[in-house]
């Protein structure tokens, strides 16, 4: 995942030692070395005031007051750790935590939650890619205001964006379809081509059905109809990244 990074501090409350061994493990084997904290919560508070915890994960099966007692005491420590919540869809929300995790029952699912958690400190670089300078303004500031870190570059169209890929590693394109010179449906062509890692969004103002269609055939994990809001946006980062988001419309 790259940058001076060197370690993340990541605090799990479980209401089992054997939900801690997994946790445990899965952040063992994630890309960015953890310092793990598995703690029940009468010393996680004073873990959360004594150290600086980048990350603090909550069991939803824990008692109302504990959660709640936890996630106040994250909530005061400077700088805060990005609290998440383990539970199953749908679960009640707490007040003040970031997102909703599922519960891991495999090391597997352990390591892919905490390479969840990793990404919320550990800038993903995204690709904004229109010739519209007021929308790329609009997709930048709605995307600066996620939970996640986000390393937002421009292009203003298809060949720039092109050269832009292949000069730098990314993780996510914003993709307009309506361009001069090459249009969506072609960068998308050639961003498969020599980048098909890369989650491409196709974003248009063209009300088309087969345009979709070909568009996800082609392989965008997504299709935003302009004009999108926020909440559309965010909807998007949460499949790209798994997570369910605290005052999503999607979660």
């Amino acid at each position: 995942m790259g940058g001076d990074l060197v370690s993340l501090r990541m605090l799990v409350i479980a209401a089992e030692p054997s939900d801690l061994e997994l946790w445990r493990q899965g952040a063992g084997f994630a890309s960015v070395p953890v310092d793990f904290f598995g703690q029940d919560p009468d010393t996680a508070a004073a873990t959360l005031a004594a150290r600086q915890i980048d990350i603090c994960v909550l069991d939803s099966a824990l008692s109302d007051p504990v959660k709640t007692a936890v996630v106040k005491t994250a909530r005061l420590a400077q700088p805060a750790p990005v609290v998440f919540v383990t539970a199953a869809r749908g679960a009640t929300r707490i007040k003040g935590i970031n997102g909703m995790l599922a519960k891991p029952k495999t090391v597997a699912d352990a390591r892919r939650l905490a390479e969840i958690c990793i990404r919320t400190k550990v800038p993903t670089r995204v690709l904004i890619v229109d010739d519209s300078s007021t929308m790329r303004r609009i997709v930048r500031k709605i995307l600066s205001a996620s939970l996640f870190a986000l390393d937002v570059h421009e292009a203003a169209e298809g060949a720039t964006a092109l050269d832009a890929l292949k000069n730098g590693k990314f993780g996510l394109v914003f993709l307009d379809y309506n361009m001069p010179g090459f249009n969506g449906l072609e960068t998308l062509s050639e961003i498969r081509r020599e980048n098909p890692d890369v989650a491409v969004v196709m974003m248009t103002s063209t009300v088309d059905h087969a345009l979709a269609e070909r568009a996800y055939k082609e392989g965008v994990v997504d299709f935003l109809k302009k004009p999108f809001y926020p909440a559309d946006i965010d909807g998007v980062l949460e499949r790209y990244y798994c997570v369910h988001l605290a005052g999503s419309a999607t979660a």
